[in-house]
């Protein structure tokens, strides 16, 4: 199998469409349908099959994925210049992160420094597969990361505190003592990529012998940040992304919270297929120039 079909079925493969798999491999819907055939009969196999409305991939072509998967990007990597000529370089690095707000305007302005044509697209944490890294979709993941395989690389790029955060005139900041107490006994707005209500807060007010009722669960900051400006919900924020909605103007509170709990690491997360990629290398020193730059700043609470 020549390199032009092994790329269209790792295309397939990772699209589970032909049309979105033309688009990836700029060709058009017809194109890709004739390469497909040609892939078929080279394989011997129909590689995608009709399931309803959707195309699902054959035991054959799942049992080959991952080492289709290897093989493009090896042949990628030994075709793949040396040097690289960061002013012509054309490419829309995708990122999967919570912080795009904190992140997105800095880091882009700092990439075109140096390589005008780059673009940037954030998509959302979601799951935190790994999957759209190992496959190319997402080409970094910044934010708190969790377990994800020993295949995957991670680069840690500060730590971070988390701080309070409530509305201008609320009444938790009436002037009287900030206590653990008095806190606990607010309604709280949660981000959570997963879902989870609970987290190193509640295990400090344990440890107090109290507890926090969580109305509103956010699946990101944002999320969290919007809906404590518009209610009495108090929100905990990492301590940049509450100098961001500061320095944006945004009618917010930020105070340091009553009770202690572990600093968290932000990373980037990347496939070592990456690896050798100048492109992708240049990617990533300058998120942690832009990410430590960033984490340097003052406080709002204070420290």
């Amino acid at each position: 199998m020549d390199l032009g079909l092994l790329l269209a079925l790792d295309a397939l493969l990772t699209e589970g469409s032909v049309t979105r798999a033309a688009e990836r491999m700029n060709l058009s819907p017809p194109a890709m349908s004739r390469t497909l055939a040609r892939i078929r009969a080279a394989v011997g196999d129909p590689i995608l099959v009709r399931a309803g409305r959707s195309m699902v991939p054959t035991p054959r072509a799942e049992a080959m994925r991952e080492r289709v998967r290897s093989l493009v990007a090896e042949a990628q990597s030994l075709l793949r210049p040396d040097r690289l000529d960061l002013s012509a370089l054309e490419r829309r690095f995708t990122l999967r992160s919570g912080v795009a707000g904190l992140f997105a305007a800095p880091l882009l302005a700092a990439l075109r420094h140096r390589a005008p044509a780059v673009a940037l697209r954030f998509v959302g944490e979601g799951d935190e597969a790994v999957d759209p890294l190992r496959d190319g979709q997402i080409d970094l993941d910044i934010g708190v990361i969790g377990p994800m395989g020993p295949e995957v690389r991670v680069q840690t790029l500060y730590r971070e505190r988390f701080v309070g955060v409530v509305r201008a005139g609320h009444p938790l900041l009436d002037g009287s003592p900030l206590t653990a107490d008095r806190f606990a006994a607010c309604g709280h707005v949660c981000a959570s990529r997963r879902g989870k209500a609970r987290g190193p807060i509640d295990d400090a007010l344990d440890r107090l012998g109290l507890t926090r009722r969580v109305d509103l669960v956010t699946p990101d900051v944002h999320a969290a940040l919007s809906a404590a400006v518009q209610s009495d919900l108090v929100a905990a924020v990492p301590q940049g992304m509450a100098r961001h909605a500061v320095t944006l103007g945004l009618p917010v509170a930020v105070f340091p919270l009553p009770v202690e709990t572990p600093s968290v690491a932000v990373a980037q997360a990347w496939h070592p297929r990456q690896d050798g990629d100048p492109a992708h290398r240049f990617l990533r020193e300058t998120v942690l120039a832009v990410a430590r730059r960033l984490s340097a700043e003052p406080s709002p609470a204070g420290g």
